[in-house]
């Protein structure tokens, strides 16, 4: 449901992350040295290490991982340049490709979309998936595009849950995952200019086709939405996107 009026009202809009901390830096167990604050890494890439892979201390499910980024203390997935991305997806793939199982991997950025530690990093959680029909994906990625590389769109959701949500996908299926994520920190930047440093979700279904959500965490969920299951969206399809392109 899109009902823009709703953008108004009192308490309507979630706050921005918030700044970093000098214990914050003190304490970080994901940055380059204190490899000893983890568990032993699963994966590496690089050498010296660009991305690792360590077990989740306090996981949900039997298996569930963590991808930490980036050696120094980067606050968001924007931050990362085009290199990191690239060693990002390849940690993913590595991981998400080692044998049949079904494999979810997902950002959470910002402590009200469900991070623990703001050291930019993302999970993998081994799990059964739901199938998502996206028969329609070219069509809903051309009516409000926002950016695009190598073959990958990201665009607004023309029926979104929540503000500025985004798919991001190749429509002819020859896009790289690493693409995909760069789209996604292009998204991220963008949304960041737009509206601020905001919380954020973004998951991966590897398909086939793979494609990427990416959900700002704007407004609260209430009790429409987690009673009725009914979604309201307080900015139409056509602002977000216009609003993301100038950004």
């Amino acid at each position: 449901m899109i009902a823009p009026d709703r953008g108004g009202r009192p308490g309507a809009w979630l706050p921005e992350i918030e700044p970093p901390t000098a214990e914050e830096l003190d304490r970080c167990p994901f940055c380059g040295g204190r490899e000893d604050r983890t568990p032993p890494e699963t994966l590496r890439v690089g050498e010296p290490w660009r991305v690792r892979v360590v077990p989740n201390l306090y996981p949900a499910f039997d298996r569930q991982e963590v991808v930490i980024h980036s050696p120094e203390h980067v606050r968001s997935f924007a931050e990362l340049d085009d290199d990191q991305v690239e060693s990002v997806a390849e940690a993913w793939d590595e991981r998400i490709h080692e044998g049949n199982a079904s494999v979810l991997a997902f950002i959470n950025e910002g402590r009200l979309a469900g991070s623990s530690l703001p050291h930019s990093h993302s999970q993998l959680v081994w799990t059964e998936l739901p199938d998502e029909s996206l028969e329609r994906l070219p069509e809903l990625l051309a009516q409000y595009e926002v950016e695009t590389r190598g073959g990958v769109v990201g665009a607004v959701h023309p029926v979104g849950a929540g503000p500025f949500e985004c798919l991001v996908a190749s429509p002819d299926g020859s896009g790289r995952l690493a693409d995909g994520l760069l789209v996604v920190r292009n998204l991220v930047r963008r949304l960041h200019a737009a509206v601020g440093v905001r919380p954020w979700n973004a998951w991966l279904h590897a398909g086939p086709p793979w494609h990427l959500h990416l959900v700002p965490r704007l407004t609260a969920l209430a009790g429409i939405e987690l009673g009725a299951g009914i979604y309201v969206n307080v900015v139409p399809p056509e602002q977000a996107a216009a609003k993301l392109r100038e950004s």
